[in-house]
């Protein structure tokens, strides 16, 4: 739950920031290629390492610590870009670089808690157990997202002059970093993990193999077929989040407060209606999953998910206009957007639970490279969706509500490639 209100945070607000310090929306995309790059090099890593870890604190858990420490002192310093009296292009300079620090950290820190459920949990209870653990991350996802609005609404100043970061979103930083120091002394406490001699007792591979010391591409070559017929599958639905991500503040601020000027108070306002409306996503999340577990089938639940997601996507872009068809007010059609990100939560706690549930149950040993490894299929399709989200924007008119129609194509041949997975009953 901890880590998870550091990733809102930054999910919500890092676009939000950028433009705020003077960012070109069509190079917003560009912005999270950083996380994707960062997820590719040290989840791997600390999978890798954390198979071969045994110490007085643990296995996976010494690199919890250390990730949570890192992104505690960055979410302290990242949200002041603006405040240091620096130049345009120090001050950029500096956030993409707490930026980079951040996500580091926070990926450090994600890696084990996934890992964590795969060491611990017998096959039967997997599925259960990653749609748990989908619970306790919506639910720090809503309180993430919620911040900045909660904030405003207890009188914080959520305008700043020109290119300085409101206060809202700084001390929102500020109160995340707290919690998730705070959860990580929790867990630190509370989780017990099983020493090598016990691993090995609970699972097929035994203590000190010799495949534990195996390069991870040797263990890519040996990856079962469901690695990869997942892959595909978390490519799309990653690629669509991307732009979700990107372009949802500048997307309301255009089609529900009719602004692209980011230095108004109405561009500060949408941004922190997309903090409500993605902890609308994540009280989805929540509830939706609870019922992943009661689908006849993982394949079923996967796909059903997607499909909602896609179709929330789309509908996004029609909910001003559909405000105005019914002669909503103007100042509750912002409430709609609640209908659309239901559905995307849909998406998403599918997306948190059964990838991870389905692979796992396709592992044998190395659970933790092998994880570390899958954390690709996330950060692959970010670089690409970075990399071209400029001249797709360019492509569909320039509009970044736009984005939401190739989001939703995204997320609907994510649904059909769950088709190819694999399961015990095929």
């Amino acid at each position: 739950m901890g880590v998870q209100i550091a990733f809102a945070l930054q999910n919500a607000n890092i676009s939000r920031i950028f433009q705020t310090l003077g960012a070109d929306p069509h190079n917003l995309s560009y912005f999270f290629i950083i996380p994707a790059l960062m997820g590719m090099i040290i989840q791997p890593l600390v999978g890798k390492y954390s198979d071969r870890t045994w110490c007085r604190f643990g296995r996976r858990k010494p690199y919890l610590y250390v990730g949570a420490l890192v992104a505690t002192i960055v979410m302290l310093f990242l949200p002041n870009a603006g405040s240091l009296s620096m130049s345009f292009g120090l001050a950029m300079a500096f956030a993409i670089s707490m930026l980079m620090l951040l996500d580091t950290s926070i990926n450090m820190a994600m890696q084990p808690f996934k890992m964590m459920v795969g060491d611990m949990v017998n096959e039967q209870q997997k599925t259960k157990a990653y749609s748990i653990q989908s619970f306790w991350c919506n639910t720090g996802q809503l309180i993430g997202c919620l911040f900045p609005f909660v904030l405003t609404w207890l009188h914080i100043s959520n305008e700043a002059p020109e290119g300085i970061i409101p206060d809202s979103v700084i001390f929102s930083f500020y109160a995340g970093a707290a919690i998730l120091i705070l959860c990580v002394i929790i867990t630190g406490f509370s989780v017990k993990e099983m020493p090598p001699q016990e691993y090995a007792k609970y699972n097929t591979a035994e203590e000190g193999a010799e495949e534990h010391n195996e390069s991870m591409f040797s263990l890519l070559k040996k990856a079962p077929g469901n690695f990869w017929r997942i892959g595909v599958v978390q490519f799309f639905c990653w690629f669509a989040f991307t732009y979700m991500w990107a372009y949802t503040t500048a997307g309301i601020a255009d089609t529900v407060w009719g602004t692209t000027d980011t230095k108004s108070a109405a561009f500060q306002d949408a941004g922190n209606w997309t903090g409500v409306i993605f902890a609308v996503q994540a009280v989805a999340s929540i509830l939706w999953a609870m019922v992943l577990p009661y689908f006849k089938g993982d394949k079923v639940a996967y796909s059903s998910s997607l499909i909602l997601g896609a179709i929330g996507f789309v509908s996004l872009i029609y909910m001003n206009d559909l405000g105005v068809m019914f002669s909503v007010c103007p100042e509750y059609i912002k409430y709609l957007l609640f209908i659309p990100f239901i559905l995307i939560g849909c998406a998403w706690a599918a997306m948190l639970a059964m990838p991870f549930s389905m692979l796992t149950k396709s592992l044998k040993s190395n659970i933790g490279t092998y994880l570390g490894l899958f954390n690709c299929t996330i950060c692959v399709p970010q670089i690409v969706a970075g990399l071209l989200g400029g001249h797709i924007l360019k492509a569909v008119g320039g509009a970044s509500i736009t984005m939401f129609f190739v989001a939703g194509g995204a997320m609907l041949l994510g649904a059909l490639a769950v088709a190819g997975i694999k399961t015990k009953t095929e």
